[in-house]
């Protein structure tokens, strides 16, 4: 696949193989054949067929030359259509740069931060998800991806919309000024777009964002229609008129409508909060890294376009990422991580206090991610349940009575230990979510 990238990348020049194979190949044939070529019975002209058969590689070479510029030119229409495909936020850009000195210093050398957000725009295509309000921009999922600095392992932590943050003086896309404020997170994409939600998530992080990202709503149903579809595993029915969804429970292969369907619903699966439907957003992603590693999608060109032509049309990046070359040697970095060291998590959180219908960080547990994430240290995720088990154990003496002691243990956050790694719920891509 680099070899086709690379190729492509160079439109073919002129090239006067054609012309030259025309001149000297059918000339020197009819001067050999021409009558009276073989009367006198000797010399080469004794066998007629001798100058063809010399000259056949000429038209061989010429041949493979066509073929080889033929497939050069199609190899660069293919690059630049998926090149141009791709968007760019010049605006989220240069407000950044506005605040450059207020954002944090990068710590640790080639590690990478890369703010994804899910647009919930209802303008243009969008709007059969929704009436639009004046074509206000919406944050429905915003993910903070941190890749290590030896490409060994990926990190997703998922942001909840309805967390309590410090919005920082955002501009409006006419220029406006908003004020300071604390809100809940999601208002800082509808203030201020992009650069907004991503100072937002510096000074609640202290994480400097290298990358910006943002995927709507089509672009992640052509994804997940490029590679065939993705299997999940439905506990009970689900009927959800709003979501567009209507499936039996058990393993599912779902298409791109009832993916989007899925992983929107709120209500109609689960508990209705929206912790559950973050979890179910995390396992989903990690399915479809799993689809496309297992079925060996990214060493196909064949099966690769289709994904990178869904892919590069829902994509509107920072200027660091707006080429195809930038996403492919992204993506050509981390295709060798093992699907068990691409962990989904949540970052650590409560019911907000003055309105449980919000949230709130966990301390230290949230500021303990958030160093580790700055420091590239490792992190430890594991399922949810596993957590609990271990809660419930440390909460009983040995004669399986509660003992009233919380117990700390390699299991838990905060456990005590000679060198403690505090351990998070969450999943990896690897998990199947129909034998958990």
């Amino acid at each position: 696949m680099d070899a086709d990238v690379s190729e492509s990348a160079d439109p073919p020049g002129d090239s006067d193989g054609p012309g030259t194979g025309r001149k000297d190949g059918p000339a020197g044939g009819r001067d050999a054949d021409g009558p009276g070529a073989g009367t006198d019975g000797g010399g080469p002209a004794a066998n007629p067929d001798a100058p063809r058969g010399r000259h056949w590689p000429r038209w061989a070479a010429l041949g493979a030359s066509l073929v080889v510029l033929a497939a050069a030119g199609v190899g660069s229409w293919l690059y630049r259509k998926l090149d141009a495909n791709i968007r760019t936020d010049t605006s989220a850009a240069t407000e950044l740069r506005v605040y450059e000195r207020e954002r944090p210093a990068t710590v640790v050398r080639n590690a990478e931060n890369i703010l994804l957000i899910g647009s919930d725009t209802r303008a243009g295509d969008n709007r059969a998800y929704g009436s639009d309000d004046g074509g206000s921009q919406r944050s429905d999922t915003t993910i903070l991806l941190h890749l290590a600095a030896d490409r060994e392992s990926v990190t997703a932590i998922s942001l909840p919309r309805d967390l309590m943050v410090k919005i920082p003086v955002c501009h409006r896309p006419g220029g406006a000024a908003t004020k300071k404020q604390f809100a809940q997170f999601n208002w800082a994409y509808q203030f201020g777009g992009t650069a907004c939600t991503v100072r937002t998530v510096e000074k609640l992080t202290g994480i400097r964002i290298d990358h910006q990202m943002v995927v709507d709503f089509n672009g992640f149903k052509d994804m997940v229609d490029a590679v065939g579809g993705v299997e999940v595993c439905l506990k009970k029915p689900v009927d959800d008129p709003d979501a567009r969804l209507k499936l039996p429970a058990g393993r599912q292969k779902l298409d791109g409508e009832q993916a989007l369907g899925y992983v929107r619903a709120r209500k109609s699966i689960g508990d209705g909060s929206d912790t559950e439907r973050m979890d179910r957003q995390q396992q989903f992603l990690g399915a479809l890294v799993n689809k496309v590693q297992s079925d060996g999608v990214l060493l196909n060109p064949t099966r690769l376009y289709p994904v990178l032509d869904a892919a590069t049309k829902s994509l509107t990046t920072d200027p660091g990422l707006d080429s195809l070359r930038d996403l492919y040697d992204l993506v050509r970095e981390l295709r060798d991580v093992p699907t068990d060291r691409v962990q989904f998590l949540t970052v650590p959180r409560r019911p907000y206090g003055p309105d449980p219908n919000r949230d709130e960080l966990v301390q230290p547990d949230a500021e303990r991610l958030f160093g580790r994430l700055r420091t590239d240290a490792p992190v430890t995720v594991v399922p949810a349940d596993r957590i609990e088990r271990a809660d419930r154990k440390n909460l009983k003496g040995d004669d399986g009575k509660n003992s009233g002691k919380n117990n700390a243990s390699a299991d838990t956050p905060g456990a005590a230990s000679p060198n403690p790694t505090p351990t998070y719920s969450g999943n990896n891509a690897a998990v199947d979510p129909c034998r958990q």
